[in-house]
């Protein structure tokens, strides 16, 4: 099978560390895939944004199956058109991907399908936004409508400030993301991401884990997209993962079928385990990042067939994924300054060393190669340092072993991901 990866960052280099184990493989191509994943797959140049282009290599390269890994250019429609062209696709159409493309277009759906979420209001108009505020309990939840890469939330506790984000947010905060913006009601409790795969009309659970939004220790400072991953996360019983499926992510699935977009590819529901049950907080229409990679390092089972069946109508036939039953956990390593300002270019050194822990695997989320050929930061988010081991507590020390082993003075991580399960033990 020739597969086609869409996708450069660490989410990616977990897909395709994953897809390259297969037997079913002959040729893994990416575009336009990293120095890191060039060393599975054949790299092209080329843009996610450039659906035409990513169409056409498709064809060119003869691909069997395309999987997307980001959330923009599914939003764009690269799924209809790879399909328009007989090409199999693990992604959604552009109109089921509005799940996650708007808030506003979400909240309306869960509505209609009776999904459980929190209470809302969506605006254009500052002093209408500010006014709601007196029908809600602070903290105040702001929320952009479209996708601002995990950073388009705000919660606050002082009515003031919501009010000077309102308008920060409508004023174009986060560009054409924030021109709309949707407050909700807070809901207490603890977060956990559940998966499931989804053929358009056939469910299949794909595992649940927790990560860490928050850039600092103890849930501190402003949101990222991800710090930190575990899975599997305490809090996602059986039982909670039964009532999840049948009372949020199957309605999702059924609901967009009913409306005319039925969805192939991954469910990716962010859930609030409240006093009253599981609520939605937001569903995206692809792997999480850096949840895919605690997943990855734990599916037993071969995940190309998966991601053929997704994307073929087939995954009635397909069994139970099976799971490894060693928790993982993976450690975002970030340029000191991220979500703010940072700096590109300085040299990494220890990720091979790393590597070559038993149990550790250190996807790289934001690298590339200087002309000497050494490892260099290219981004935020930088290294994601993911570790197995028979406990979770072993996996975690592993993990921060892995990261003693890497000399990158200019990064910094987060010393207490998984902090909330490790509690609970």
């Amino acid at each position: 099978m020739k597969v086609l990866l869409v996708g450069s960052g660490g989410r990616e280099h977990a897909l395709a560390w994953k897809i390259a184990q297969s037997p079913l493989l002959t040729a893994l191509h990416a575009v336009p895939g990293s120095d890191a994943i060039g060393e599975l797959a054949t790299c092209h140049d080329g843009s996610v944004s450039d659906i035409d282009g990513l169409v056409e290599l498709a064809r060119k390269i003869e691909a069997d199956l395309v999987v997307v890994g980001p959330e923009n250019p599914l939003c764009d429609g690269l799924a209809d058109r790879l399909r328009q062209a007989g090409i199999a696709t693990f992604g959604p159409s552009g109109l089921a991907a509005r799940l996650e493309a708007s808030k506003a277009y979400a909240k309306d759906f869960y509505a209609r399908h009776k999904v459980p979420s929190a209470g809302y209001g969506t605006f254009s108009d500052a002093a209408e936004a500010k006014a709601f505020l007196d029908r809600v309990e602070p903290p105040y939840v702001l929320k952009a409508d479209g996708l601002a890469a995990g950073k388009g939330v705000v919660i606050l506790e002082d009515r003031a400030e919501a009010e000077a984000e309102i308008d920060a947010f409508l004023s174009g905060k986060f560009g054409e993301a924030s021109k709309t913006l949707v407050i909700e009601e807070f809901m207490a409790g603890e977060e956990v991401s559940i998966f499931a795969l989804c053929d358009g009309e056939t469910v299949l659970y794909c595992g649940a884990a927790q990560d860490h939004k928050r850039v600092g220790e103890g849930d501190t400072g402003p949101n990222t997209g991800g710090m930190g991953a575990y899975s599997p996360a305490p809090i996602a019983t059986p039982e909670l993962i039964d009532t999840a499926m049948k009372t949020i992510i199957e309605p999702v699935a059924r609901g967009l079928a009913a409306e005319g977009h039925p969805f192939q590819g991954v469910l990716f529901a962010g859930l609030m385990v409240t006093k009253d049950g599981p609520k939605v907080v937001e569903f995206n229409i692809r792997f999480g990042d850096p949840e895919c990679q605690v997943l990855m390092m734990r599916i037993d089972t071969d995940l190309l067939p998966y991601l053929m069946a997704t994307a073929t109508g087939a995954l009635g036939e397909m069994p139970a994924i099976t799971w490894s039953p060693d928790p993982a956990i993976t450690v975002v390593l970030a340029a000191n300054g991220y979500p703010g300002d940072y700096k590109k270019g300085s040299v990494i050194k220890g990720v091979t060393e790393a590597n070559r822990m038993e149990g550790v695997q250190v996807f790289e989320a934001g690298t590339g190669r200087n002309a000497r050929g050494e490892r260099i930061a290219a981004g935020g988010r930088v290294l994601n340092v993911t570790a197995s081991g028979e406990t979770l507590h072993y996996a975690v020390e592993r993990a921060y072993a892995a990261i003693d082993q890497i000399d990158w003075p200019e990064g910094f991580c987060r010393r207490d991901i998984a902090w909330r399960a490790l509690r609970t033990h």
